[in-house]
């Protein structure tokens, strides 16, 4: 029998701007499970979504998928998730399904129709990226995660200017995507629905005064 693919995270530690972050960290995250990321402002969230995405190295430890360290391979990686960061990647001259389509062409991907009508943009799908509400332009950038289907979803704050129905079209998309196979990490200060998802709160890896000297010295 074959063993599952796991993404994991093994003794990561990350040092930003002279200020160690997070040490100790593990994460371990499996075919259809969602780990959702907790902690105060400053604990390392969004830090750790970019480690995960690639954008970033780690000070000390390794993420790998399957086994093999992101470095090793990064094309590959980048290949198999989909990053949503604070800033919605809109164009102002492009309508919501020109964009889609973009995102679509970038993967391969032929989705549009359904992104749009997953996140309730299809009424406004010839619309200009310009005269969109700040809602409207978050629907829009994880209507991509649809449009360009990728197994690995990387999510910082989705919810941010999203009403209640709006999030309940997010918690659906990614209860689709879990149920197809496909993972999820995400930051959040919201109660969102993940039903037997993993909860990390990066307050438990918060580094002592003597620990945030010892690393400073080794960068």
């Amino acid at each position: 029998m074959t063993a599952p693919q796991l993404f994991t995270g093994r003794d990561l530690l990350c040092l930003r701007g002279g200020r160690l972050v997070f040490q100790d960290l593990d994460f371990q995250l499996a075919a259809g499970g969602c780990l959702t990321l907790v902690g105060p402002n400053g604990s390392g969230k969004s830090t750790l979504l970019r480690l995960m995405a690639g954008l970033l190295k780690p000070l000390r430890g390794t993420i790998a998928w399957d086994g093999v360290a992101l470095g090793q391979d990064p094309e590959a990686h980048r290949a198999r998730l989909h990053y949503v960061g604070h800033l919605d990647a809109v164009k102002a001259s492009f309508t919501c399904r020109e964009m889609l389509a973009f995102w679509a062409g970038l993967r391969g991907g032929g989705g549009v129709d359904a992104a749009l009508a997953a996140f309730a943009i299809d009424t406004i799908a010839d619309v200009p990226g310009r005269f969109l509400s700040a809602g409207q332009r978050r629907r829009l950038s994880l209507a991509r995660l649809v449009a360009a289907p990728a197994p690995l979803w990387l999510l910082d704050e989705p919810t941010v200017g999203l009403d209640r129905a709006s999030v309940a079209l997010l918690e659906g998309a990614i209860a689709r995507h879990r149920a197809g196979g496909g993972r999820v990490v995400l930051s959040t200060h919201i109660d969102l629905a993940t039903p037997d998802g993993d909860i990390l709160d990066l307050a438990a890896f918060a580094p002592l005064e003597d620990d945030e000297a010892e690393a400073e010295d080794a960068a």
